[in-house]
This record gives structure tokens, C-alpha cells and sequence, in this order.
């Protein structure tokens, strides 16, 4: 009779301990795959999805500044040899090695304008990407569709008395108020917001922009890389990064993954307190069958290799049916937890492997004492019970 078979014929005999010991530790690797999964797949959602809200790159015009003060009197500062960018020179960005990380590029022209009696700002945008990247906006009516439409913050619909459908006038021309933004808390509530070409015409700077908005994808590549990329094609603009928002955004993604893998720690703690506590139950309820095979010749280490042997046999189908059962679960989750319908379960042969090789290394851990144990037992201890 070979060792293996020993321990085949133990675990058919014991089918409701050892189906107790499966359950237990495939719930527990269950639950590790689908944190595992579900952090994975969420936190590619919504790393998407945070790289679609606002702007991480700001391209502005070159210009040298000379900070003025007299007597220790500060007088301002003058700015000179101010270089504009061409609303032309923006396609070089899609030039760039990594352009497949750019999310939307977002241009804008800025200028002061009259309406009525009062001042304001005019911003001329191309509302689709404008749109793509501040998806927090909530318009009240309906977003510009044509150039005789703009849009107002909050504070600008306060302040020139204007509401949705209602008209203003600009330099004599008649524009139409699609939709007023809901209070933001930023700039945008006191701007009024036209067509990039229409004020443009009306700022006298076709062909100009103030200043582009990039919205870049942070996983991809470094976002410093991408900068010095931009910078190469428009060597006439200055290009930063806004590090705030990029370094925010990765913090965020790294609080929500260490609390998942805080969560699996615990539940492999208590697959492996599983584990063990039913082995050594296994292993002293055996005290007259080893004590046999001790005085029939077998040693201490053959002991052993009995009852680490069932531990791998069950710790290996408990990793099998654990990564079934946790990338169903994951599978059902995933509507329900992430933030996007389209978000996409990721699967991975390394999870597979990672679940089965963590099952069967708890199996064997947690069994190493009961092991020890087991091949420690005096064998005329047990013949006396006989």
C-alpha cells in the first residue's frame, strides 16, 4: 500500500470533515478572487473615468515677465514677448509617441467683453471636448449647438438677468441662451461660454487660443513624459503638468487597493485558522490508526507525508472551485459596483495560478503542526486502545 492511497482512503472515509475543510477554505479563496478581481476591474474603471473628469496637462503661451518694485514698493509686473499659439499648431499633439494616452484636448480663447451695461468674460470653446472633460457640468436647457447660442455660469445669468431661451447682446449681434451651468464653485459660474470660432471673430483673434486644456490618461505613461512630448512639437507654448490632480487621482487608486488587499488578508487569516483547527480535530481522532502504522514500521516522516498529503489534495480542489466560485461572484458584482455599464471583468491566468498556489500553500502551512503532532504520538498509546 503506497502512501497516496492511504490518503485517498482517509478522505473518501471522512467525506463530511473534509467537505467542511473544501467549503471552508474555497469560501475564503473565493472571496480573495473576487476582491482581487473586483479591485482590478474597478480600479481600471475608474481610473478611466477620473482621467475623463478635468484637465492634468495645461499648454499656455510663452512669455517672459518682469516683476517690478521701487523702494520696496511693488508696482506689478509687465509681461512682454508673449508668443500666441495657433489654433493650427494644436494637431502637432496628436503627433506625439504617446498620443494614444490623450483623453481630449481642449482649447480656449479669452477675452473681455460688453454685454449691456456690464463686463464679463467671453471664453470661446469647442463645447464636444469641452463637454467630454468636465462631465460635472449640469446645464439647465440645453448645451450650444450653433454659433448664435452661448451658454452662462451661474453668477453671469445673476448678473446680466438672463435665463434659458432668453437673448443677449454681444457687439451687436444677437446671441441665444441655450443653458445656464449650475453652480460650480470655480471660475466657470461667472464666464459666458460662445463657439471657439465665434469668439474668436468677436475677441479679433482668429486662429488664436489662449490656452489648451489636456485631458491624459495617467496609467499609460508618466505624465512627465507626456509633457516633455508636448513641449517638443509646441516649443513656442509653455506645457506643465498640474500635478495636484495627477498625484491626487493615484492616491486615490492606492487608498482603494490596499483596503482590498487589507480585506484579503484577514479572510486568508481565517481560511488558514480554518485549515488547522480541522486537521489537528482530523488528527486526534486518528490517535489509534497512526499508532498503528508507527508499529507496523512506517516513520515519522511517512506520518507526515499522510497528512500533508491530504491537506494538498484538498487545498487544491478548494483553489480550483475557489477561482470558479470568487470570478463568478466577481462576475455578478461587477454591474452592481462599478461606476460605468461598460466596466469589463479582467481575467488573469495569474490570479488563477496566484488562488490555487495561496490554497494549497495555506493547506500545507495550517497542516504542518497537526503533521508534526501526528508523528510525534507514541504508538503503544494507541495499541493499548485496541
Amino acid at each position: 500500500m503506497k502512501l497516496h492511497t492511504i490518503s485517498i482512503n482517509n478522505l473518501k472515509r471522512r467525506k463530511t470533515k473534509m467537505a467542511f475543510l473544501t467549503i471552508g477554505l474555497m469560501v475564503g479563496i473565493a472571496t480573495i478572487v473576487t476582491l482581487v478581481t473586483l479591485t482590478r476591474s474597478m480600479s481600471s474603471d475608474i481610473e478611466r473615468k477620473m482621467d475623463e473628469f478635468g484637465a492634468n496637462i495645461l499648454i499656455t503661451p510663452q512669455s517672459n515677465g518682469l516683476s517690478m518694485n521701487y523702494g520696496g514698493i511693488s508696482l506689478g509686473g509687465v509681461t512682454f514677448d508673449q508668443r500666441e499659439i495657433g489654433e493650427e499648431d494644436l494637431a502637432r499633439i496628436k503627433t506625439i509617441k504617446n498620443s494614444k494616452n490623450i483623453s481630449a484636448v481642449a482649447p480656449k480663447v479669452l477675452g473681455g467683453i460688453k454685454v449691456g451695461t456690464h463686463d464679463v468674460l467671453l471664453v470661446g470653446v469647442d463645447f464636444d471636448s469641452e463637454l467630454k472633460m468636465k462631465q460635472w457640468w449640469q446645464i439647465f436647457g440645453d448645451a450650444p449647438k450653433a454659433d448664435n447660442e452661448v451658454l452662462l455660469g451661474s453668477d453671469a445669468s445673476k448678473i446680466l438677468d438672463a435665463s434659458s431661451g432668453d437673448t443677449i447682446r454681444i457687439k451687436e449681434e444677437t446671441f441665444k441662451v441655450a443653458g445656464v451651468l449650475d453652480q460650480t464653485g470655480s471660475q466657470d459660474d461667472s464666464l459666458v461660454f460662445a463657439s471657439l470660432g465665434k469668439a474668436q471673430k468677436i475677441l479679433g483673434k482668429e486662429g488664436k487660443i489662449t490656452l489648451a486644456e489636456v485631458a491624459a490618461l495617467c496609467s499609460g505613461c508618466p505624465i512627465g513624459d507626456m509633457v516633455t512630448q508636448i513641449a517638443e512639437k509646441l516649443p513656442d507654448a509653455k506645457v506643465s503638468a498640474i500635478q495636484q490632480v495627477v498625484e491626487g487621482r493615484l492616491k486615490a487608486l492606492d487608498q482603494f487597493k490596499r483596503f482590498s488587499y487589507a480585506m484579503a488578508g484577514v479572510v486568508v487569516f481565517i481560511g488558514s485558522l480554518i485549515v488547522f483547527v480541522t486537521m489537528m480535530g482530523s488528527v486526534n481522532e486518528r490517535t489509534t490508526e497512526i499508532g498503528v502504522f508507527r508499529a507496523i514500521g512506517f516513520r515519522k516522516s511517512h506520518i507526515m507525508r499522510i497528512i500533508l498529503l491530504e491537506a494538498v489534495l484538498v487545498s487544491l480542489l478548494a483553489g480550483i472551485l475557489g477561482y470558479a466560485a470568487g470570478m463568478g461572484g466577481a462576475k455578478l458584482a461587477l454591474p452592481f459596483m462599478a461606476e460605468s455599464k461598460n466596466a469589463h471583468l479582467i481575467w488573469d491566468s495569474t490570479v488563477a495560478a496566484g488562488s490555487i498556489g495561496l490554497a494549497v500553500m495555506l493547506g500545507l502551512l495550517a497542516s504542518l503542526y497537526p503533521a508534526l503532532h501526528a508523528s510525534k504520538m507514541d504508538p503503544t498509546e494507541a495499541l493499548r486502545a485496541l
